[in-house]
């Protein structure tokens, strides 16, 4: 059985879905502006797991993930880089599916884009202004978050300790400096759609109330996304929603809440507006997308990932002895077995490092069960495609360090020869010595 931690409950709790039959699993996904780093890659990879999961339990899951193509930072690019808004989009979108599946990031069943249900969110808007729960002033249309007495359930911030939930300060349109835009004007250069309310185009939050709707109905099973998002993103999603639907309970809209840590570098939250940020590309030219993704899942989902080179070589390392171990079991296919060890580690609140720990001990001491045990480790962990890519430049690379390694094992200098040797290993690339040549090969 299935337990995970529901952040709108504040503690672990078996998991019960609406319909066993049709599990509905809903995450934030990626406003496309820019590539995507390593850090963002983090909340994509939990969301990925729990789908896996839930697949692997029930079968038959719609796991949605949203794709944000109107946004501020949106138009800001497209200025910057001379493009229209949607070839900004559509280029990033591009860059986010060939980065996710470098690092065996499984597309999502339904991947909705916001401006598809711009007619939707007017609707929706229309209804909340009608019933009190917002107004319009001068083309804004904002959320009067008194009106929902639970505003602030998931987040547990009392109403006077928020900060404004709008990611463009309207601050002079407010009645209440905490209510948060559903409808914004735009200018004459910026994209905009025709409303009740003028020319404009629809707030963030606005977006995935409509949209996990749209595509799961109401209540579905699971709305997850990073730590980040609690407040005010999602306190601002379940106040509309349930608004909408004249209904107090947070539970009428998703009844569990799943939230991952951030992964941090150096102590420090990795984000583009504190510019320590590390691209998935980067990442790919020294290790496989296995390894990265081993990387991100060693840690547990709810804790913040320590980002290192000492991480990932670990990883590399760890990912070596167990491909080398799996040689034996070749035809076993990746398939999530619910009566393996890795499976009732993994059913347990996404327990990750755990089951990576447990099936390096499983591979040294194999048991009757070790085909299954593989089979559910390889569905979780493995699924990327991605090998280092043989260009000209790397296969010059690898020949000038095999070369320089050379001398300096017959010049007698083996310390310089073995740290040529650990960087040739980093670099995926496994090194034999074959009557006095050197041979190598990418793993």
């Amino acid at each position: 059985m299935l337990r995970i931690y529901n952040s709108l409950s504040k503690k672990r709790e078996e998991f019960i879905p609406n319909d066993p039959n049709h599990i509905k699993f809903y995450a934030c996904g990626p406003t496309v502006y820019n590539k995507i780093h390593i850090g963002n890659a983090r909340a994509f990879m939990s969301a990925d797991l729990l789908a896996k999961v839930l697949k692997g339990i029930y079968g038959n899951v719609t796991y949605v993930c949203n794709i944000t193509d109107i946004d501020d930072k949106i138009i800001d690019a497209a200025k910057e880089e001379g493009l229209s808004i949607k070839d900004i989009a559509n280029k990033y979108f591009k860059q986010y599916q060939e980065d996710t599946a470098l690092l065996g990031i499984s597309p999502p069943d339904i991947q909705p884009f916001a401006t598809d249900y711009i007619d939707e969110m007017i609707t929706y808007i229309e209804k909340l202004i009608s019933s009190d729960n917002a107004y319009e002033i001068n083309g804004n249309v904002l959320f009067r978050v008194s009106s929902f007495l639970n505003y602030g359930c998931l987040s547990d911030r009392k109403l006077d300790e928020h900060d404004s939930g709008s990611r463009v300060k309207v601050e002079d349109f407010k009645e209440n400096p905490n209510d948060f835009t559903l409808w914004k004007p735009s200018l004459d250069d910026d994209p905009g759609w025709d409303s009740p309310w003028g020319r404009g185009r629809p707030g963030w939050h606005l977006e995935c109330s409509v949209m996990s709707e749209s595509t799961l109905d109401i209540p579905f099973d699971i709305h997850s996304g990073g730590n980040d998002l609690k407040f005010p993103h999602h306190d601002n999603e379940i106040a509309q929603t349930c608004a909408y639907h004249g209904n107090e309970d947070p539970t009428s809209f998703a009844k569990y809440w799943v939230h991952n840590g951030f992964l941090n570098l150096e102590d420090e939250k990795m984000s583009k507006s504190l510019g320590n940020v590390i691209y998935i590309d980067q990442l790919l030219k020294k290790y496989k997308g296995n390894e990265v993704r081993l990387a991100l899942l060693s840690t547990h989902y709810r804790q913040p990932i320590p980002w290192s080179e000492d991480l990932l070589d670990q990883s590399h390392n760890i990912h070596v002895k167990l491909q080398n171990a799996f040689k034996k079991y070749e035809e076993v296919e990746e398939k999530f077995h619910t009566d393996s060890k890795i499976a009732e580690i993994l059913m347990d609140d996404l327990n990750t490092p755990l089951a990576i720990r447990t099936m390096q001990d499983l591979v040294s001491e194999p048991n009757e069960n070790i085909e299954n045990e593989i089979a559910t480790f390889k569905y979780i962990f493995e699924g990327s495609n991605q090998d280092l890519s043989l260009s000209d430049d790397l296969i010059d690379e690898i020949n000038a360090l095999v070369k320089k390694r050379d001398a300096a094992r017959n010049s007698g200098d083996y310390e310089m020869a073995d740290k040529i040797r650990d960087k040739l290993s980093k670099m995926n690339v496994s090194i034999k010595d074959v009557n006095g040549k050197t041979e190598w090969e990418i793993l």
